[in-house]
């Protein structure tokens, strides 16, 4: 014992006070306790950078000791082993089978048959085979007449009736839904319907003595993919109407007054539908839960860059109905936390022992802890009829960028992917005998102001050169809010342009991943799957487009002048990429 131990000893031993010797006998075997340091692989494992967190390990220069960092990768799109294709696969898509069933309103509505419908899960689009595709195993999108911006005869009720230009529907059951083949992801645009049949205007010269008996029902508004079809629009959570009696907006089946009183949408009436929706760099910090109030006060503040642009994945695979070739895709599902604000569930109380509906459940904000239940600020749908500006029936709408919007949790589906066809697409929906048109633009029934402006703007085609007698104005931008109202057909010629870069993008990138796996020109295919995510369970890999019996059939179609018959088939789309 030393002289400092000595002089911290206790003078008399008690239990507050033990024997020092035994209590220094107890502390002599304990050491400095240091801080533990983690190991290097764990650091790694965290990413944790391993210049600040210590003298590395010298050990981790050894053999054993290398470890491959996993470096996040862009996602590709699945690739599935797909059988050769036929020649029959080259020629273009044809149009779907009309049946007559009935005239109305002086039109003839047919049965749309011998094509694919969206079902629960799953999703449909044309598509052919294309000899200058090889890499993706000679599939790109196409499509079918008639051309242009119409309903699509996949995403609709089996129950709808059409006419022969795709723009007019009926049906005999009750409430049936069809959307249209174009959406919008950004900015302001308009459309127009035409009630055909429904309520009848009582009001109008020679109905004197005429029942009021109606002869059908129609809803109108904007819907996303995972609104129901058999069901009308503003049902569910994922979609936004109007009814034709007394004018009142749906939304959750809820509907509330919105036009003056005795105000109906009759038979003759032009009902006009306006929607305004973000810039998509916007809605991604929505999304994403960057959002802050007081700092995005603006939809385009941030200027677009190549570098932030969003990765569009497409999973799909091709599949043949009738003669048809059809991209097969994973369609988005609804989510539980819209089927619950929509039906929301009773809790117990302890207080007063019975049930009440949830105080705590947030409503849906821009902020809101679930992305499915986040609003986009900006965002709003605008109503005309016949031309007269009526209101504003909602705004704030729910946000559709993933993982707002989920796919079916089903083998091979996967999460957090954007197929660039999420959005609002035109919808209107028919009730037993009700009937109605579209006109998606430019030629309007009645153009709203600001829309004929622009669109006399365009045509006059007056640019403002830099450098000449009067300054050039900054261009308004396309995207956002603030910018000028566009009819829904220039958002058609949109969607094409994008389906072919995004066709082309997918074939250099299956053409990059051949190259990197060491495929040539005459190697046998692939026998390892180039698929990013492990969990998805399919049999993939390229047809080797060497192979014999698949260089055949090319080589007939490129020889019979095959080609030439696949260029005629998409000449909208021929003509948008030349103006492109």
């Amino acid at each position: 014992m030393n002289i400092e131990d000595e002089q911290h000893a206790p003078a008399v031993s008690s239990p507050l006070n033990p024997d020092f010797a035994a209590a220094r006998a107890r502390k002599q075997p304990a050491r400095e306790q240091r801080e533990k340091k983690e190991s290097l692989k764990k650091r790694e494992a965290k990413g944790v950078d391993s210049a600040r967190s210590g003298t590395p390990d010298v050990a981790s220069h050894g053999k054993k000791s290398k470890k491959k960092i996993d470096v996040p990768m862009a996602l590709s799109p699945i690739r599935y082993k797909l059988p050769a294709p036929h020649r029959t696969d080259f020629d273009p898509p044809g149009p779907p089978v009309f049946t007559p069933v009935m005239t109305k309103a002086g039109r003839e509505f047919h049965e749309c048959t011998e094509h694919v419908f969206n079902r629960k899960g799953y999703r449909y689009i044309h598509c052919i085979c294309d000899p200058e595709f090889t890499n993706y195993q000679y599939h790109r999108q196409s499509d079918t007449e008639p051309y242009g911006p119409r309903f699509s005869f996949e995403d609709a009720s089996s129950h709808i009736l059409f006419d022969s230009c795709g723009r007019s529907i009926t049906t005999e059951k009750g409430f049936r839904t069809a959307r249209a083949n174009v959406g919008v992801r950004e900015g302001r645009w308009y459309w127009e319907c035409k009630i055909l049949s429904g309520v009848r205007n009582l009001n109008h010269p020679g109905t004197e003595g005429v029942s009021r008996e109606t002869r059908g029902h129609v809803r109108l508004g904007w819907a996303r993919r995972e609104a129901s079809l058999d069901t009308p629009v503003g049902f569910d959570a994922y979609s936004y109407g109007l009814r034709d009696v007394a004018g009142q907006k749906v939304h959750m089946s809820r509907p509330k007054d919105f036009m003056p009183s005795n105000s109906d949408f009759c038979e003759g009436d032009v009902i006009g539908m306006e929607i305004t929706l973000p810039s998509l760099s916007f809605h991604r910090k929505i999304v994403e839960g960057t959002y802050n109030k007081a700092v995005d006060i603006s939809d385009d503040n941030d200027t677009p860059s190549p570098a932030d642009a969003p990765n569009i994945v497409r999973d799909r695979v091709p599949i043949r109905f009738k003669n048809h070739i059809y991209f097969e895709h994973f369609e988005y599902h609804p989510t539980k936390e819209l089927e619950d604000l929509m039906n929301p569930v009773p809790v117990l109380t302890s207080t007063s022992g019975g049930s009440a509906v949830n105080p705590g459940a947030a409503p849906p904000s821009p902020n809101h802890s679930s992305p499915a239940l986040r609003t986009l600020p900006f965002s709003s749908i605008k109503v005309y009829k016949n031309g007269e500006y009526v209101g504003e029936p909602f705004s704030q709408l729910l946000a559709f960028l993933p993982p707002a919007s989920k796919p079916l949790n089903q083998l091979g589906s996967r999460d957090g992917l954007d197929d660039a066809m999420l959005g609002y697409f035109p919808a209107i929906s028919v009730f037993r005998g009700g009937a109605a048109e579209v006109n998606f633009g430019p030629d309007f029934w009645y153009p709203p102001a600001d829309l004929a402006s622009s669109m006399a703007d365009k045509q006059d085609g007056d640019i403002d050169m830099i450098g000449g007698g009067h300054p050039a104005e900054p261009a308004q931008p396309i995207s956002g809010h603030r910018s000028h109202v566009r009819p829904l057909s220039d958002r058609f010629n949109e969607q094409i342009a994008e389906d072919i870069v995004y066709d082309i993008i997918d074939e250099v990138d299956f053409w990059a991943q051949d190259t990197e796996n060491g495929e040539k020109e005459g190697s046998e295919p692939m026998k390892k799957a180039s698929l990013s995510d492990k969990t998805s369970a399919v049999l993939m890999g390229p047809v080797d487009p060497e192979a014999e019996e698949v260089r055949a059939v090319v080589q007939e179609v490129v020889n019979s002048g095959g080609m030439v018959g696949i260029r005629r088939e998409g000449q909208i789309k021929e003509v948008v990429q030349e103006e492109e």
